[in-house]
């Protein structure tokens, strides 16, 4: 390989998880790293005195232009929008801090940051990158990186709940359990898995049947979850998975791959299901994915 190519390949795990961080896309993120790669190309490597700062910060500009065109095209969108499933192949518990960043749950919430905040929180707290590194990168002051780090911090930190790192063994053992009691009708032990306050949201662009509004309780998820299992009846069929470092199902009927619903879990309960049912994105979910930082 060139060495472009060759120093862009080594990073590229990192760039990637960088990319997917901001937007929540994984499609996404590859065109953003594509057309990274071709801006890198052309660069003067005699010029470049730290490959992996360069790169953080080329790929961090890309990902912001496409999240703000993102945002623009969201205003249409039909119900929630989730993140794009990650199929991962590390282990969550190796690295904590890397598997609660590209978890679902603080995926959502950075949703809420505007896409300053949201590459200011990444870049800091994810991946360690100085004030004055992430100043250069947007194009701002050291003092006003630090206001919007303050800022982001204390936003994500107002909303996220406790994250808990599921080993891969535990992760199997609770899909397998779940599954099970849903697809015996096994209400009891399906209402013994979930916290009272749990809450299924899926996101479908409706462009196929799902819940337009997340539902909360454990008695409506357990039921809504159950008249699922019955809707797909003899030809549905499940595969347990570990997606964004959490427990999942990857939803089949016939060979046509319908879904992938990912849980969060806290103190042994599950307390959201995020449910991916949108088939613009699933294009990509069973590819799997290297991410570091």
């Amino acid at each position: 390989m060139s060495e472009h190519a060759d120093r862009f390949t080594h990073l590229r795990p990192l760039l990637f998880t960088i990319a997917y961080e901001i937007l929540g896309s994984a499609t996404e993120s590859d065109d953003v790293l594509q057309e990274s790669y071709l801006r890198w190309a052309e660069v003067d490597l005699a010029a470049v005195t730290d490959t992996k700062a360069y790169l953080a910060r080329l790929v961090t500009r890309q990902a912001l232009n496409a999240l703000r065109a993102q945002s623009r095209r969201r205003e249409d969108y039909v119900g929630p929008w989730l993140p794009e499933p990650l199929l991962t192949e590390a282990d969550p518990s190796a690295d904590v801090v890397l598997a609660e960043s590209v978890s679902m749950a603080m995926l959502v919430v950075l949703e809420t940051l505007s896409p300053d905040e949201r590459a200011v929180f990444v870049l800091r707290e994810v991946f360690g990158f100085g004030h004055d590194e992430i100043a250069a990168t947007l194009g701002k002051s050291t003092e006003a990186v630090r206001q919007t780090a303050h800022r982001a911090r204390a936003h994500v930190q107002s909303r996220r709940k406790r994250f808990e790192p599921v080993d891969p063994k535990v992760s199997t053992e609770i899909t397998t359990r779940f599954f099970t009691a849903a697809a015996t009708g096994d209400l009891d032990g399906l209402m013994a898995m979930l916290a009272p306050d749990v809450v299924w949201t899926a996101d479908s662009d409706g462009k196929v049947s799902a819940a337009r509004r997340p539902v909360a309780g454990a008695d409506r998820v357990a039921r809504l979850i159950m008249g699922f299992v019955r809707q797909a009846g003899a030809d549905g069929r499940v595969e347990p998975a570990v997606y964004n470092s959490a427990p999942a199902l990857v939803l089949y009927l016939g060979d046509n791959l319908e879904g992938v619903v990912t849980f969060e879990v806290v103190d042994g309960r599950i307390t959201n299901f995020y449910a991916m049912r949108n088939p613009e994105k699933l294009a990509g979910v069973k590819v799997p994915r290297q991410i570091s930082r």
